[in-house]
């Protein structure tokens, strides 16, 4: 068996973006704040293997972008309702403790059950799970049900599960409690047909809800699944208004995000940063997935949710940064593009570049990581497309820049001055130094890591 690259070794691991030195990870779970810091969840499995049961790996940060590793808080209980895995949820405060609600995993069951567990020691583990909501009668005809997302109102607390129905609606599932403990069913918060035509697809089944108050309406956030495809998109809508759905990310590797409803930067979302590679390259390495950026989000007037990092981002930032055009750098950078037109391309070597297009008349940003990798393997699946775009990318009357590119191994995610937000992957054959051809004014910086790790290289003139 081949040893996994050494962490100094292989340039393609992220060392900014939340994730543990190995192992496999997909969904961010339950961001909630206790006395001012952060605690983060995420399923995890020790090693990049998916046959081993999930568990919810834990981090902490007091900014939002350094980060502590802790052991798992919740495991799989032998025999227990979530002894095939513990997958998605969300946590809450209950009075002195936290109490978890989570998909309970059980390989021959048809549901994953919603589960809920209680912390007394601040969020670093759980106890034993109960069963919080009985699974879906046959005669209901659901088809998924999963992923809890629990919030409080002015009277009471509410759930949502995401739901699929038999004939093809995809839907969350409404409970309302007074305790937290015995829970009512409501009628679904919404509901939606799967649509043939134009627009985001709707799915078969929405999993990972999430909902955020933002400009006084309650904005429901899902991802969409189908059987053919697994993992779609991840999208929005108003809830109990127009029944339009809104990408909230316009990339090719974006999904499952999770939600803090308020904090330091008002409400935030966390993501899950797909893989492009196969699973026998997760093995090699011994790793797979990450999580993005912490992302503070807003509605805009189309009613699409609209996104830019927490400023406390630009702690990253190693030095004041240099002129972008012709400068090398490591694998860890940000690039930053002022109110213009023009085409960041990153060359990581012979033949091989990403580029960012900004085109300020067209209103449209464009990721096109075509040639960004020679090595037929570590390009993405055929179902995934090679490009991507965002319209009504740019907002003149903010003091966002045009684009800022965050490049972080093999992960890229582009933000735009008007809250457009683009996610892919990379996996360039060429280690770095990597050189970068950008139009007058761009500027770059190297990045830190965002836990213990070697730093990055700084930039210095090509």
């Amino acid at each position: 068996m081949s040893e996994h690259p050494s962490a100094t070794s292989d340039y393609h691991l992220p060392r900014y973006h939340p994730r543990p030195p190995r192992g496999y990870l997909n969904d961010p779970n339950g961001p909630v704040l206790v006395e001012g810091t952060l605690h983060l969840y995420f399923q995890s499995r020790p090693i990049a293997d998916m046959s081993v049961p999930v568990q919810w790996g834990h981090l902490t940060s007091s900014d939002f972008v350094t980060w502590q590793l802790h052991r798992p808080a919740i495991s799989p209980v032998p025999d227990g309702l979530d002894r095939d895995g513990c997958y998605s949820g969300n946590t809450v405060l209950d009075g002195e403790c936290i109490r978890a609600f989570y998909s309970g995993h059980i390989a021959d069951s048809p549901y994953q059950s919603v589960l809920t567990a209680v912390s007394s020691d601040g969020g670093y583990s759980f106890g034993p799970p109960e069963q919080a909501v009985p699974d879906p009668a046959p005669g209901e005809h659901c088809t998924m049900f999963r992923d809890p997302f629990v919030w409080d109102t002015d009277d009471g607390w509410r759930m949502v599960v995401g739901s699929g129905y038999a004939d093809g609606r995809s839907a969350m599932r409404l409970y309302r409690s007074d305790d937290l403990h015995a829970w009512e069913r409501l009628d679904d918060l919404a509901s939606l047909p799967m649509q043939v035509g134009d627009g985001p697809e709707v799915g078969e089944a929405w999993e990972c809800p999430q909902i955020l108050e933002l400009d006084g309406r309650s904005i429901a956030i899902v991802c969409t699944w189908t059987a053919a495809k697994g993992v779609n998109s991840v999208v929005s809508l108003v809830v109990g208004g127009s029944t339009e759905l809104s990408v909230v990310d316009h990339g090719t590797n974006f999904y499952a995000a999770a939600a803090l409803r308020d904090g330091p930067f008002g409400p935030v979302l966390f993501g899950w940063i797909t893989e492009g590679r196969s699973p026998s390259r997760w093995q090699e390495a011994g790793w797979a997935g990450a999580l993005s950026l912490p992302r503070q989000v807003w509605l805009a007037s189309d009613n699409s949710v609209r996104s830019e990092p927490v400023s406390s981002v630009k702690q990253l930032r190693v030095g004041d940064g240099a002129p972008a055009d012709g400068a090398e750098t490591g694998a860890q950078l940000e690039i930053v593009m002022p109110q213009s037109t023009g085409r960041i391309r990153l060359h990581f070597g012979q033949g091989e570049y990403l580029d960012v297009d900004c085109d300020t008349e067209a209103n449209s940003v464009t990721i096109d990581r075509s040639r960004a990798g020679t090595d037929g393997d570590f390009r993405s699946s055929p179902a995934t497309a090679d490009s991507a775009t965002a319209d009504d990318a740019f907002d003149a009357g903010t003091d966002r820049p045009a684009a800022r590119v965050f490049i972080d191994g093999s992960t890229v995610e582009v933000f735009t001055s008007a809250g457009r937000v683009l996610t892919t992957r990379v996996y360039p054959t060429s280690p770095p130094p990597w050189r970068i051809e950008a139009p007058p004014g761009c500027r770059a910086w190297a990045l830190r890591s965002g836990q213990p790790a070697p730093e990055c290289a700084n930039l210095h003139a090509g």
